[in-house]
């Protein structure tokens, strides 16, 4: 497998923790299969500590830092993030995630065994804390059939765990702006353009949550952007009218008329294992 070469697509903002940062990177570089470049979007001015973290990992030729001078979003950034990358496959990571230490290989393997994949995405252990406080599990399904019936109701991939073709993100015009939404809406896109998609069934990244997650799905902002990409998929046929007004009724009840309290206990009991 050491012949596929990948890139790692991250991005940090100001407001990020820095020692879940540097844990991050260190679990991205104690992979079983090691990346080829780390290409890391900096979204605006940050603090010194961030910035020492960065100085701490960064080396010629593999880790490339760049600069933006004010912040534009984590959409923009990851446009900028995916067009730097020097190879087809590209990892995505967050900066406070912790990769388990084979999500890579699991995924490249996948990539050797079928050429004519297009993305792999894989399940996320949600904990608070510590690793080993695991509140849920975000499983999502496997296979592309069942991925194209999924994605009808809710996000078919687990953003901070995709490797995808940088070809094929590009084709549909890659990264676009949309709040809180900006992979939902790529991988709409994507499957608009007859890409293939899979997720390995396995859990890949231990993904940090806490109430503050649960806040940002809520609002008359966040809804009014999950309502256009239900009118999106309505009008690319990807679903009638009837899933249309289960959605956006299920969504306005969720993320409009629930507290963050009763919110949270959606997302963690019932949305999650």
């Amino acid at each position: 497998m050491s012949c596929y070469k990948f890139s790692v697509a991250m991005c940090v903002y100001k407001n990020d923790n820095p020692e879940h940062f540097k844990l991050a990177l260190d679990s991205v570089l104690n992979q079983t299969v090691k990346p080829d470049e780390i290409v890391l979007v900096v979204d605006g001015p940050i603090p010194s500590s961030l910035q020492n973290v960065i100085n701490e990992f960064e080396k010629p030729n593999f880790f490339k830092p760049i600069y933006l001078p004010e912040n534009r979003g984590l959409g923009n950034a990851l446009k900028v993030a995916v067009e730097n990358c020097s190879y087809e496959l590209i990892a995505r990571m967050d900066s406070d995630d912790i990769a388990v230490e084979n999500r890579f290989e699991q995924q490249i393997e996948m990539f050797k065994n079928d050429n004519e994949l297009d993305i792999v995405g894989g399940d996320v252990a949600e904990f608070i804390g510590d690793t080993e406080n695991v509140v849920s599990i975000r499983a999502v399904p496997k296979e592309h059939n069942e991925i194209c019936k999924y994605i009808r109701k809710r996000c078919p991939f687990n953003h901070p765990a995709v490797m995808y073709k940088k070809s094929s993100v590009q084709a549909v015009g890659g990264y676009l702006d949309w709040f809180w939404n900006e992979d939902y809406y790529l991988w709409i896109r994507m499957l608009i353009g007859n890409c293939k998609l899979a997720n390995t069934g396995t859990v890949l990244v231990n993904m940090r949550v806490g109430e503050e997650m649960y806040a940002r799905r809520g609002g008359i902002r966040y809804f009014k952007s999950e309502l256009g990409l239900q009118k999106l998929m309505l009008k690319e046929k990807i679903i009638g009218f009837p899933r249309f007004l289960i959605n956006v009724s299920e969504r306005l009840i969720i993320q409009v008329l629930l507290p963050n309290k009763l919110r949270a206990f959606v997302f963690k009991k019932i949305a999650r294992k």
